[in-house]
């Protein structure tokens, strides 16, 4: 009994020897600052001498205990200017601050599609938490033209007049420009819609919204089908600055997290005048100095290095795409003011949405003369390149001839033919909202009017025409349709088929217009004569 408890004691001391020879101290040193003071959602912090730019710093509450994130933006001789990202007002002088050693990153993945989130990737939507895939920077270099290729794959927005004047790209940077109440979210919205069964990944970014405003857009999405493929960022107005100002960056984010997949996405920014907007506000507050309209000088590289992360990668990069659709607000058609000449000069084209055809009824409220892709009919497939080519031109000059022709009344005939072939052609460019058309469906539509087959129909009912056109099709040339769609371009074959059902349907029309009027006047003869006194 006294060998086996010997035994023991020896084996225990053998291998505490062991552990006291093999024992390395480990120091672990966490670098702490403090905080000096806390306004307008910006911090003070003295002591974190080594913190990087845009690095994620945790700064917890005295008073509550929470930890809240701020973002190291201005790193000075004795002190760090953070932004804090989310509820500041329970921070307070001495909170304790520690480097987290990660600079500015949201998680990403497949989980995020059908969701509304908010600009740290965090869920706002009831649903529960989501399921990701590890993590992307906010902030990243864009891919260099290396790992590019040119813009050449059609990205249809279903809207009649863009696609057939101002062709947008998979990979292309499009401005929506215009002032308030154009309809500048309504053409975002419709190419999200439009994108359905087409493989497109969309972001939609809100910022500096009512959440009422986003609410409503989620709640079309959902009613069009288009929430399955859509992840909604919102950095609402009621958010704090600095989530308005990370949010774009964010939904880039989020988007490059498909693209590096080799899946095509489009990020519509609503819209980077609040952003630019809240920059300002958290520069001003940071003291950077004021410049132009006394926004920063850097506020240009703000746009710019979010939106050359647009791209269309080459194939053996996986050849994924990111389109982007930012929106800027102008005021009073100031198209000339600091932050729209910035994005214009960033982007590929811009569309200008103009207040005055919007309130005559020309919707979408397209000015062609200022409007312009600059990646043009490369974005566009054969057919519609055909049909298309001169209508970007006609359309302008029909402008200028409207004006001038209301100064005075006697007019050749050519200019004439010119006016009349024109206001048809403004009427069949009109679209509802929520309504995108299929590609097909617009080049047939397009080719009836530039082909002169509307000539001698009444204006009034150009679209009540086109209406009934597409239902025809559907029902009696399905042929044509799918030939375009399939070919991409018009054959001999497809173009006589299309010209033979516009006849057809012409007669018809006809026909009907006649019987309808006919049964007004019968109703009208059927009328009582007005009592005499």
């Amino acid at each position: 009994m006294a060998n086996d408890s010997q035994l023991r004691a020896s084996e225990i001391k053998d291998v505490l020897l062991s552990e006291i020879e093999h024992y390395e101290e480990e120091l672990h040193a966490e670098e702490t600052g403090e905080v000096l003071e806390v306004k307008d959602g910006i911090a003070r912090i003295y002591g974190l001498t080594r913190a990087m730019a845009s690095e994620m710093l945790e700064i917890t509450s005295s008073e509550t205990g929470v930890g809240v994130t701020a973002l190291a933006l201005n790193l000075e001789e004795d002190n760090i200017g953070a932004v804090i990202m989310g509820d500041w007002t329970h921070l307070h002088e001495g909170d304790q601050v520690r480097r987290t050693g990660r600079v500015l990153e949201i998680p990403v993945g497949n989980g995020y599609s059908g969701r509304v989130v908010n600009a740290l990737g965090q869920a706002i939507d009831g649903l529960g938490t989501i399921a990701t895939e590890g993590t992307r920077q906010i902030d990243v270099v864009a891919p260099g033209i290396v790992k590019r290729q040119p813009v050449k794959e059609p990205l249809e927005t279903g809207i009649k007049a863009i696609d057939s004047m101002i062709p947008i790209g998979r990979g292309q940077r499009e401005l929506i420009i215009g002032d308030r109440g154009t309809g500048k979210s309504a053409i975002a919205v419709d190419a999200v819609i439009n994108q359905k069964d087409t493989g497109v990944i969309c972001i939609y970014c809100a910022i500096g919204q009512r959440a009422g405003k986003v609410a409503n857009v989620v709640e079309v999405f959902r009613e069009h089908g288009a929430m399955e493929y859509t992840i909604v960022v919102a950095a609402n107005a009621s958010d704090p600055a600095p989530m308005q100002y990370i949010a774009p960056y964010a939904a880039t984010a989020l988007a490059e997290h498909f693209m590096w997949q080799g899946k095509h996405t489009l990020v519509i920014y609503d819209d980077l005048t609040k952003q630019a907007q809240a920059y300002r506000q958290l520069s001003l507050v940071l003291r950077r100095p004021p410049g132009r309209e006394a926004y920063p000088g850097d506020v240009f590289y703000l746009h710019s290095r979010l939106l050359e992360r647009a791209s269309k990668l080459s194939d053996d990069q996986g050849g994924g795409s990111l389109t982007a659709l930012p929106i800027i607000e102008t005021q009073g058609g100031d198209v000339s003011a600091y932050i729209p000449t910035n994005v214009i000069s960033i982007t590929d084209g811009q569309i200008y949405l103009e207040p005055d055809l919007f309130y005559s009824g020309v919707r979408p409220a397209v000015n062609v003369g200022i409007s312009v892709s600059r990646v043009g009919g490369n974005a566009q497939i054969k057919a519609m390149r055909k049909v298309a080519g001169s209508l970007r031109l006609d359309l302008a000059q029909y402008r200028e001839l409207e004006a001038f022709a209301q100064f005075g009344s006697d007019l050749d005939a050519a200019t004439q033919r010119q006016l009349a072939r024109g206001e048809r052609t403004v009427e069949a460019l009109k679209q509802p909202q929520y309504q995108p058309m299929k590609v097909e469906n617009q080049v047939a539509t397009i080719y009836a009017v530039t082909n002169g087959y509307l000539d001698q129909m009444p204006v009034d009912q150009v679209r009540a025409w086109e209406r009934g056109f597409q239902d025809y099709l559907a029902a009696h040339a399905a042929n044509v349709l799918s030939g375009i769609r399939e070919e991409k371009t018009i054959s001999e074959e497809v173009e006589q088929k299309l010209i033979a059902a516009i006849q057809a349907y012409n007669e018809t029309f006809a026909d009907l217009q006649e019987s309808e009027k006919i049964g007004a006047d019968d109703e009208a003869g059927a009328k009582p004569a007005p009592a005499t006194v």
